[in-house]
């Protein structure tokens, strides 16, 4: 089957992070680590994921809720497969199980899911902190932007308009349609953001909050930097091998900031 054409809308250090200087609105500014700086200073476009860096998805929709529903779908056309999709409360998981029953179911789940995934993001209240932040430094340091996402392209973009912020994005990959194995950790997204910007694979610098963020970015030669939003994740990130650690959004924001000073 020949790769779907995305929607296209427009060492394993931790890095610590030191305060000088302020940000106009006066804010304290962080200056970047040694692992921070280099990730952006070698990267002429910047990627970013959209669950987790930029939105909540489910924040306002919980997931499991639009997993059951998901997985009710599933059993109703494929019962041999309901009682795995029910055994889970990830919608994407659904979604991969769904590819077993054929492309006709494949291509009913998906629709559900993309439909959920818009009154999810509708729902899903401001970006994460720092993340307009991250987008507008980005945006301003000339530094092309693409989202990258396992989620549907059309939830990415309802979520940018609702937010005003989808002039600041080049490019918005969505999931590929009716091929979930070229979801991340995939490198496919990647290297379809890449070529839209009209950068090179190691021109590029993703932000991630999940491991297969990390592992999508080493498939596809692009450096990395781990959002890790949960405390837990800082060590699962920096393992699986992260070009650097932020706690926060706004240390992106800063670090592209502090470089265009």
């Amino acid at each position: 089957m020949t790769p779907p054409v995305a929607l296209s809308r427009l060492s394993k250090p931790v890095c610590g992070l030191t305060v000088s200087g302020k940000r106009s609105r006066g804010t304290l500014m962080q200056s970047p680590s040694k692992a921070l700086s280099e990730a952006l200073g070698a990267s002429r476009a910047v990627l970013f994921d959209f669950d987790g860096p930029i939105c909540d998805v489910f924040r306002g929709l919980p997931a499991p809720s639009v997993a059951d529903e998901l997985a009710r779908l599933l059993a109703q056309r494929a019962p041999c497969l309901g009682d795995r999709a029910r055994a889970t409360d990830d919608p994407m998981e659904v979604h991969r199980i769904s590819w077993e029953g054929g492309s006709a179911l494949l291509a009913a789940v998906e629709g559900a899911l993309t439909a959920a995934e818009i009154r999810a993001v509708r729902v899903a209240g401001p970006p994460v902190e720092g993340a307009e932040l991250a987008l507008r430094a980005a945006y301003d340091a000339k530094r092309p932007i693409a989202v990258v996402s396992n989620n549907s392209a059309a939830c990415v973009v309802e979520f940018l308009e609702i937010h005003r912020l989808a002039d600041l994005v080049a490019e918005v990959i969505g999931r590929p349609s009716l091929r979930p194995d070229l979801m991340k950790p995939a490198p496919y997204p990647l290297l379809t953001a890449t070529n839209a910007l009209g950068v090179e694979p190691a021109e590029a610098v993703l932000v991630g909050d999940a491991v297969t963020d990390i592992e999508a970015a080493k498939a596809a030669g692009v450096r990395s930097i781990g959002f890790a939003n949960k405390p837990p994740k800082r060590a699962v990130l920096a393992d699986a091998g992260a070009d650097a650690i932020v706690l926060d959004m706004r240390a992106v924001a800063d670090a592209l900031t502090y470089r265009a000073d």
